[in-house]
C-alpha cells in the first residue's frame, strides 16, 4: 500500500484543513488517510516488513505474533476470534487483537486510554496494572476480567469488542488475587477461578473458585480452595475456564515463565476434586516454557490452543499450537510417542474455518503519522497528558512536546511520557526522521530501546546548538545513573536530522545517525537489549526538560519505520 500523501511543508502551520490543495490533491489526501485506517477507524500501518507468519501456502509459522502479547487470552464469537493481553502500565491499556484464521491479527482497538484509577497511574507503575485478563462472550456482550494485583479484580464489557468499553467495575477489592477466568455454567450459575500472587497475598501455586452474580458484576459467596499445586506444579497461575462433555476444566501454566509445562485440571463438579494432567511441555523442541493461553474452537469443529513463550527482551510472544481430545484429555501440539502430552510444532497447517481466506495481516510497526490518532501500536509509560504530543494527520507529523522531568528525577524509568511499542521480531531497523526546535537549554529528543537497562540515541540543545550523543543505564529500576558518550555536532536548526537503532539476533542494538537520510555514522557501542518489569523491551521515542519555564519545546516527527 503507498504511503498516505501528505501536505508541503508551507501548509503544516494550517492545522485541520486542506488549503490550498486543488480537488485532484485533496482527494489523494483523504484516500491516503482513509486507506490507512482499521475497523476501529484509527492509524494503522501496512503489512509487517520484518515477520508475517502466514506463509502464503496454507500453512504458518510460529509464532504468529511476534511481539510481546504477554498471558494471551482469545475467544471466538461467529466466524471472528479475540485476544487480549497483559498490558500492566503501558496505556492504551488492554488491547484488542481480532483475526478470522487464528494466524492473521490486527490491533481493533484498547479497554481504555486513561488506566484507573487515574491518579495512581499518572507515574509509571512499572510491573503493576494490568495482569493476565480473560475474555468472554455472554448475553450478546463482550466481557474481559482482568487483575490489578494491588487493588483487586475487575471487569469491563462492551457491545463491540473495538470499543467503547464500560469503566472498569471492581469485582472483588482484594490483594493478591490475580489471573482471574469466568465460568457461566448450563444451569444459569456463574464463577470466577483465580490464581494468587505470592509478591502480594504471601502465598502462591494455589487456584481458588468464587461463586458469581449473572451478571457477572460481583462475587456472591466464600472463595475456594480448589487445588494445590506446591507438591508437583510450582508456581501454579494463569487458569482459564471451560466446560465440555460434563466436566469442569480449568487450563493452568506452572512451573514458572521461562521453562513450565501446560497443566490441565478437570472435574465433574465444580468446586472438585480435579484431575491433573500435563498436556504440552518444551518436549524436544527449541520453544522453552510453553503454557499459559487460550483454547479456542473452529467454525468447521477444530480445536486450537494459543499461548505465549518468553524471549527475554523480545517479550513472552505467541504460538499457536493445534490441538486434539484423547478420552477427555486435551493433547496440545504435536505428540510423536502417544503419551498425551504434547510439544510445540514450528510450522503446520492453517486452522480450517468457514470464512472467506483472510488477507494477510499483522499488528502494525511503521507510523507515517498521517492520521488524526496515533496508530494502534503506540502506548506510553503512564496516563497521557494531552499537551504531551499533537497528531494532525493532514499536515503528517507527530509533534512531542518537551516534558518537564520529575523533580527527583535520576533516569528514564521515571519518566512517564515515553511513547514505546513492542518489539517485531528477532532483527529489525527503527528508524525515525525528526525535526527538533528547542525553547530551553538541555531540552532532549531521543529514540530509545526501554527495559531494566536501556540505551538511548539523543539530540539534546546545548549552549545555543544542537548535540547528538548516546546514554546507557543499567539497571535503571535501581535509579542508577546514565553515561554519556562525547557529543557530535547535530543538524542546523530547523534541519531534519534520522534516528536510528539496528537490533540484529540476541537483542543487540546499534544506534546511528544520518543528517541526509542517506549517510548514517554509528554513535556509541552496540547495546545488549534486556527485558523490563514483566514485559520485553520496548522502542520507541521521548522528549523532555530540566528545567521549569512558561512554554516548550517541541519536536516534529515525520515519521518512524521498522524495516
Amino acid at each position: 500500500m503507498p504511503a498516505p500523501l501528505k501536505l508541503p511543508p508551507r501548509l503544516r502551520s494550517v492545522p485541520l484543513r486542506f488549503v490550498g490543495c486543488r480537488p485532484g490533491r485533496l482527494l489523494a489526501v483523504l484516500l491516503g488517510v482513509l486507506l490507512s485506517l482499521p475497523q476501529s477507524g484509527r492509524a494503522q500501518s501496512s503489512l509487517s516488513k520484518v515477520w508475517v507468519p502466514d506463509l502464503g501456502n496454507g500453512t504458518y509459522k510460529n509464532p504468529v505474533l511476534y511481539a510481546d502479547y504477554s498471558d494471551p487470552d482469545a475467544i471466538r464469537v461467529g466466524q471472528d476470534f479475540y485476544l487480549v493481553s497483559s498490558s500492566f502500565n503501558a496505556v492504551p491499556g488492554l488491547q484488542i487483537l481480532h483475526s478470522r484464521d487464528l494466524v492473521n491479527w490486527s490491533i481493533i482497538g484498547a479497554v481504555f486510554r486513561q488506566q484507573p484509577p487515574l491518579a495512581r497511574y499518572q507515574l509509571p507503575q512499572h510491573g503493576n496494572g494490568v495482569w493476565a485478563p480473560a475474555i468472554r462472550y455472554h448475553n450478546k456482550e463482550f466481557y474481559i476480567y482482568y487483575p490489578d494485583p494491588d487493588l483487586g479484580i475487575f471487569v469491563t464489557k462492551a457491545k463491540n469488542p473495538a470499543g467503547p468499553w464500560s469503566a472498569p467495575v471492581c469485582v472483588k477489592e482484594a490483594k493478591g488475587w490475580i489471573d482471574p477466568c469466568p465460568l457461566w455454567d448450563a444451569d444459569g450459575r456463574a464463577y470466577l477461578v483465580h490464581g494468587f500472587a505470592g509478591s502480594r497475598a504471601g502465598i502462591k501455586t494455589i487456584l481458588a473458585v468464587s461463586p458469581m452474580s449473572a451478571d457477572g458484576l460481583s462475587l456472591t459467596g466464600e472463595d475456594a480452595l480448589v487445588f494445590d499445586g506446591h507438591a508437583h506444579h510450582p508456581t501454579l497461575e494463569g487458569p482459564k475456564f471451560y466446560q465440555r462433555h460434563g466436566y469442569y476444566y480449568i487450563f493452568a501454566p506452572a512451573g514458572g515463565v521461562p521453562t513450565g509445562w501446560q497443566l490441565v485440571l478437570r472435574s465433574r463438579h465444580v468446586y472438585g476434586p480435579y484431575e491433573e494432567r500435563i498436556v504440552m511441555d518444551q518436549g524436544k523442541t527449541p520453544i522453552n516454557g510453553p503454557h499459559q493461553g487460550a483454547w479456542v474452537d473452529t467454525d468447521r469443529g477444530e480445536d486450537w490452543f494459543l499461548h505465549f513463550q518468553d524471549q527475554g527482551p523480545y517479550g513472552r510472544v505467541v504460538h499457536l499450537q493445534p490441538m486434539q481430545w484423547k478420552d477427555d484429555w486435551p493433547v496440545i501440539g504435536e505428540d510423536p510417542d502417544g503419551d498425551g502430552k504434547g510439544q510445540p510444532v514450528l510450522t503446520y497447517r492453517k486452522p480450517a474455518v468457514k470464512a472467506p481466506a483472510q488477507p494477510l495481516a499483522t499488528p502494525p510497526t511503521s507510523d507515517e503519522f498521517s492520521a488524526t490518532q496515533l496508530g494502534l501500536q503506540w502506548q506510553w509509560h503512564a496516563n497521557p497528558q494531552d499537551y504531551w504530543a499533537y497528531l494532525n494527520g493532514p499536515q503528517g507529523y507527530l509533534r512531542l512536546y518537551s516534558v518537564l522531568l520529575p523533580e527527583d528525577y535520576k533516569n528514564l524509568w521515571q519518566v512517564p511520557n515515553l511513547l514505546l511499542q513492542k518489539l517485531p521480531a528477532e532483527a529489525f531497523t527503527a528508524t525515525t526522521k525528526l525535526t527538533f526546535a528547542p525553547r530551553v537549554e538541555g531540552e532532549k529528543v531521543g529514540l530509545v530501546m526501554m527495559g531494566l537497562d536501556y540505551a538511548y540515541l539523543a539530540l539534546s540543545y546545548r549552549n545555543g546548538q544542537l548535540q547528538l550523543s548516546q546514554s546507557v543505564c543499567r539497571q535503571a529500576d535501581k535509579l542508577s545513573p546514565e553515561t554519556t558518550t562525547a557529543p557530535v555536532p547535530g543538524p542546523a536548526p530547523g534541519q531534519p536530522v534520522y534516528l536510528r537503532v539496528a537490533v540484529r539476533p540476541g537483542a543487540k542494538c546499534q544506534f546511528s545517525y544520518s543528517l541526509d537520510g542517506q549517510q548514517f555514522q554509528f554513535l556509541g557501542a552496540e547495546f545488549q537489549a534486556v527485558e523490563g518489569k514483566w514485559i520485553g523491551a520496548k522502542v520507541g521515542l521521548f522528549s523532555t526538560r530540566p528545567t521549569k519555564f512558561n512554554d516548550s519545546g517541541n519536536t516534529d516527527v515525520d515519521w518512524f519505520r521498522i524495516e
